[in-house]
């Protein structure tokens, strides 16, 4: 007797035990978000995921089985991990939400959806989720001038370091260091000092120091020169997403860092004189020396 050949079982909307990477887009999902668990691959995906087509999805009030592989990374075409913008910021912020949820439940009891529904998030953690917004925002704006002459690499770890780097863009004319703050207020250079005293110059946001962010770009600059090597420009930018700029002007420089906005950034980067730089290979030397973080 013929076999009857039995459609198969609809993927499950759930959520993850365990964090993972999207299968098709290679998303960092961090545990506890809701995702879509794959039967057939035994792989998990973004629920709306913008790098292919949905399967069929079925929804189940349970979490990811405890033995299913999940897929740590997303290999692009030439070996190296799959970029992407935001992403360890995002996890910080899930991380620490579910922390500040799971301490309201345990303190409030049968209460705490009433106290979690009445709450205000910490500062503290939404400000992960409005740098994790503001990486996502210029790493989609700059993927979009990705061409064979130019490559992007986001959210990569700085060796020896808890800090990571935001965006890296190899051009013909050289590397760029952008690190994005979405920062409100006016950035501002002050100049202070002259005659009698050394001239000294300091980056204020909305009246308040930010020489600190200068500073952490500079540390990002002598690290991908160490790789790249003194022949390769590499330009460390400031990219501050919601700043309140002025109508006309605002462009600051200071110790060889630029604090712009987003388009000026990219104004500057397709302005600037090709060095004939090798993208692809300078592409592959950052993309192995920084790591996905």
């Amino acid at each position: 007797m013929n076999e009857v050949p039995t459609e198969p079982a609809p993927d499950k909307r759930m959520k993850l035990r365990y964090a993972g990477s999207c299968r098709l887009c290679g998303t960092e999902l961090p545990a506890r978000i809701e995702a879509v668990y794959e039967r057939a691959t035994k792989t998990v995906r973004c629920v709306e995921c913008p790098a292919g087509d949905a399967a069929p999805v079925e929804a189940v009030n349970d979490t990811e089985p405890r033995n299913s592989p999940v897929p740590t990374s997303n290999p692009d075409g030439d070996g190296t991990l799959k970029s992407v913008a935001g992403a360890s910021a995002r996890r910080e912020y899930e991380r620490r939400r579910l922390k500040d949820e799971q301490g309201v439940r345990e303190r409030w009891g049968r209460l705490a959806p009433v106290a979690l529904f009445l709450r205000d998030e910490k500062q503290t953690t939404a400000a992960w989720d409005r740098g994790a917004v503001g990486e996502e925002a210029l790493g989609a704006s700059l993927d979009k001038l990705e061409s064979e002459s130019w490559r992007t690499l986001h959210d990569r770890l700085m060796p020896q370091s808890r800090a990571n780097i935001d965006h890296l863009v190899i051009t013909p004319s050289g590397v760029w260091v952008i690190d994005a703050k979405r920062y409100k207020g006016r950035p501002e250079l002050k100049i202070e000092g002259g005659i009698l005293r050394p001239v000294t110059k300091r980056l204020v946001i909305a009246r308040r120091d930010g020489t600190r962010l200068v500073d952490g770009v500079k540390r990002q600059v002598a690290a991908v020169r160490g790789v790249v090597g003194e022949s390769v420009p590499v330009v460390g930018v400031l990219c501050f997403i919601d700043a309140d700029w002025p109508l006309i002007g605002g462009a600051i420089q200071i110790d060889g860092v630029h604090a712009l906005w987003p388009k000026a950034t990219r104004a500057m980067m397709l302005k600037a004189s090709s060095c004939d730089v090798d993208v692809a290979e300078v592409h592959r030397l950052l993309a192995h020396a920084f790591p996905r973080a």
